[in-house]
């Protein structure tokens, strides 16, 4: 969904899953293949389409020098949202505890109407577990994986099918946990 497209809300909430937290000694976050919900969600934040966003996710301690929600911060920072601006909810290691965290820390901020981005495959468990805690919400969509290419492309093997695959598979699980 374009910018101009995307309605105002009261935040704006981004899961996890784009940025991995600096390693112990490492300098630096890594960009992952989810990277531009953060990227949107700058862009969403500097259209004032919400004043606040809350970025989600924690870490395991013995690996991760920070939570996944501060590496995530540290990359809108470097894009220009402003620190104050930026909430973070950093004990969550799944997308239900996203949805049950967020949900508190926006109810201590007074917040309902939520833009929530995640990637596309992802979205529809997201919205419902973001939903199920009574948030109303906005999906905001990003990694679309269809892809517009010539039917002779698709017989050709590549590489990144199997990760495709692999998060489909990932995907299809935690909506069936999720039940």
């Amino acid at each position: 969904m374009a910018v101009h497209e995307v309605p105002q809300a009261e935040a704006i909430v981004v899961l996890g899953g784009g940025v991995s937290p600096a390693g112990h000694g490492d300098l630096y976050p890594n960009l992952e293949s989810g990277a531009d919900r953060v990227w949107h969600a700058a862009r969403l934040f500097h259209a004032s389409k919400a004043p606040l966003v809350l970025l989600t996710g924690g870490s395991d301690p013995e690996h991760s020098a920070t939570s996944e929600a501060e590496a995530m911060q540290r990359f809108m920072v470097d894009l220009g949202v402003p620190e104050q601006a930026i909430l973070l909810e950093q004990q969550s290691r799944n997308t239900t505890q996203n949805a049950e965290h967020s949900a508190e820390i926006l109810a201590e901020q007074g917040i309902n109407r939520i833009l929530l981005i995640t990637s596309a495959y992802h979205m529809p468990r997201a919205k419902g577990l973001f939903q199920a805690q009574g948030l109303e919400v906005i999906p905001v969509a990003t990694d679309q994986e269809v892809l517009s290419r010539p039917l002779w492309r698709d017989l050709l093997p590549e590489t990144s099918a199997l990760d495709s695959s692999s998060r489909a598979i990932k995907e299809i699980v935690g909506r069936l946990v999720g039940r």
